[in-house]
């Protein structure tokens, strides 16, 4: 994990501050703003894309210039890095619990779904499967996935909300098809048991499978697939979308505590709620991120696989609840893991 030192930077006025202002009490100069965006692994490309249209849309609208510098890594890795002091301004996840889990800690607040629309997730992905050229497992759902002797490539579902994902949506997809959670735990112990290293994060996978050359299936984020290609080579590799997988919303929030300590509450709230305009929302659409505004899905749906998709809550339950079941000590996970011989 990379994080750029913040750097606050104050410029002057070329002009006399009266003739800019009109007024003695504006006469200082416009003052250059930093903030911290804390974010999951595969989230990169997206704001190397948000981040200058917000700073360029905030300089129309203030006059401030404003410098965003970005986090990423696992999603639990980060959240408990700010946790642990890292002063995001604010955060960007994958996975509810993380923005829970700061919100335990009073870093955020307990009702912070309502602060911004769709219960603060200003878009969603799903899991997909990529697989090498010609798909030569002839791998096509999540059933495949259990078959003997198939590598296949996911983050650690301990410390990175891909991993949960993955994990929830081959666990959610017997139960949409009214299977029980026995058979659920069948076919996730089957899967689990074909998969030959955990990396802790979305890229360490990407690279596992691409670079290293292992695996014969990656589950990754829909968005991701197009990168993964325009990165590592056109042709190299297939999407396969499942008949059915999880939607994966992805949450943000502020972190209160430093914004009252650095002044930065104005300019964090309206960086996440940029998110949430048109012109943010094509980005994310162009990112292969699911927007959550109906016009801009509409132009972009090509983008997307038309597969059936289902929430965690829908099929599993809350998410607090979920994560005990599943990723806490001692959870299914766990026990899944237990069980596997190598």
């Amino acid at each position: 994990m990379t994080v750029r030192p913040y750097r606050r930077v104050l410029m002057l006025a070329a002009l006399p501050a009266l003739a800019l202002w009109g007024a003695a009490g504006s006469a200082l100069a416009q003052e250059a703003h930093s903030l911290l965006n804390v974010s999951y692994d595969v989230s990169r490309e997206l704001y190397k894309q948000i981040n200058p249209a917000f700073a360029e849309a905030w300089k129309a609208k203030t006059g401030q210039a404003i410098t965003i510098n970005q986090s990423h890594g696992g999603s639990s890795k980060q959240v408990g890095a700010v946790i642990g002091g890292l002063e995001a301004d604010v955060v960007t996840m994958n996975q509810a619990t993380d923005i829970d889990m700061l919100a335990s800690k009073g870093l955020t607040a307990a009702d912070w779904r309502k602060r911004f629309p769709h219960e603060a997730a200003p878009y969603s992905s799903t899991i997909l499967f990529l697989v090498r050229k010609g798909n030569p497992k002839n791998i096509r759902d999540w059933a495949d996935l259990a078959r003997p002797g198939l590598a296949v490539i996911m983050p650690n579902p301990k410390v990175t909300g891909n991993g949960r994902y993955s994990y929830l949506a081959a666990w959610g997809s017997v139960r949409a098809k009214g299977g029980t959670d026995a058979q659920a735990r069948e076919l996730v112990s089957k899967i689990m048991a074909n998969v030959p290293v955990l990396d802790g994060g979305g890229r360490g996978a990407t690279t596992t499978f691409t670079q290293r050359g292992i695996g014969d299936v990656l589950l990754t984020f829909e968005s991701e697939a197009e990168l993964i290609e325009t990165e590592f080579g056109k042709g190299q590799f297939e999407v396969v979308a499942p008949t059915i997988s999880i939607d994966a919303d992805a949450p943000v929030a502020l972190n209160d505590k430093v914004l009252a300590k650095r002044g930065t509450a104005a300019v964090a709230r309206a960086y996440l709620d940029f998110l949430y305009t048109p012109q943010a929302q094509d980005i994310i659409a162009r990112n292969n991120f699911r927007p959550r505004d109906p016009a801009v899905f509409k132009r972009h749906e090509k983008r997307f696989a038309p597969i059936q998709l289902f929430s965690v809550e829908q099929q599993l339950g809350p998410w607090s609840q979920v994560y005990k079941t599943h990723f806490a000590d001692g959870g299914s996970y766990d026990q899944v893991m237990a069980g596997i011989k190598r």
